[in-house]
């Protein structure tokens, strides 16, 4: 009887998911058409930021209890999940379209601030309170990027949303809700009937859990790229990889310094190669194709393949 509500309890997670982020999309790009702001734009900023609530939720709170030494696992982990499984799915379901000022300069500051962390974790094996004002002052270059593109990038085409401000934010709030609870619910109970029908502690950390962080970015994506809004899956993801590092982890630095474990050094090469796969899968036609996808989901399955027998 116990399995059987987890097992509903699974499914109304998964449908909050899905509607979630179905309100969530329509809010965001309806926001982006009624002032002219790029899809992009909106995916790399309200889109990012409401999708990696989870797991600067997660990590500020383990800060403020003195608990840090979760949150490099938790931001790295989410990392290469982004890359190598959300777009690899959402990129096999349908083809991604990538703008160049993405290819160009978003992606490679991905990049950059993955090396950033790496060097900072590397240098004394933890992430400081100095190293979280670095991570700061990055974040609020890359703010100022993005209202420098927002202000050139007016939309050619003013395809005004019909539903009125107030309905279109009354969406977005509603869809990042439903996504955060979605996920909340769906990954107990996932990991409830992982436990109940054998499934080792590591093997669900692995799998359920550090996907189920991930479901928000998931959904949101998938359903961008469904609804021929692809600025917002793949603003989306590369906007939520630089929250993660520069907000999440420089926030959490400040409050207490962050363990590095040398462990994380492998994972965050690999969050780094998965950065630069995305890039040279995109580079040649500006679009992120179902071989594209594909090759990101292979990459990742050998990564989950080297954490297995670790």
């Amino acid at each position: 009887m116990h399995l059987l509500l987890e097992l509903v309890l699974l499914v109304i997670g998964f449908v909050m998911l899905i509607k979630g982020a179905d309100i969530f999309v329509e809010g965001a790009a309806g926001i982006a058409a009624k002032f002219g702001i790029p899809q992009l734009v909106i995916g790399l900023t309200i889109v990012a930021m409401g999708t990696s609530a989870p797991e600067a939720a997660v990590s500020i709170t383990a800060a403020m209890k003195g608990t840090a030494d979760i949150t490099v696992g938790n931001v790295v982990g989410s990392n290469i999940l982004n890359v190598l499984i959300i777009l690899g799915v959402t990129a096999v379901i349908v083809a991604v379209e990538v703008q160049r000022t993405t290819i160009r300069y978003e992606i490679p500051f991905v990049a950059l601030v993955t090396v950033v962390l790496l060097v900072m974790g590397m240098t004394d094996g933890v992430v400081g309170r100095l190293d979280g004002m670095i991570l700061w002052v990055l974040f609020l270059v890359y703010l100022a990027y993005l209202f420098v593109i927002a202000k050139k990038g007016k939309q050619e085409e003013e395809e005004q949303a019909d539903a009125p401000i107030w309905k279109l934010l009354i969406y977005i709030v509603l869809g990042v809700a439903l996504i955060i609870i979605g996920a909340d619910v769906s990954v107990d109970a996932a990991t409830e009937i992982a436990r109940q029908i054998g499934l080792s502690e590591r093997f669900i950390g692995l799998t359920i859990v550090a996907l189920g962080t991930s479901l928000p970015e998931l959904c949101t994506s998938v359903v961008a790229a469904r609804k021929g809004k692809a600025d917002l899956a793949i603003g989306n993801i590369v906007g939520s990889n630089i929250f993660n590092i520069l907000f999440v982890i420089g926030t959490t630095a400040l409050i207490i310094p962050v363990p590095f474990h040398p462990a994380f050094i492998i994972d965050t090469l690999v969050a780094l190669g998965a950065v630069i796969l995305l890039w040279v899968c995109a580079f040649p036609k500006k679009k992120l194709t179902r071989l594209g996808g594909i090759v990101m989901l292979a990459a990742y399955a050998g990564y989950f393949a080297y954490l297995l027998v670790k």
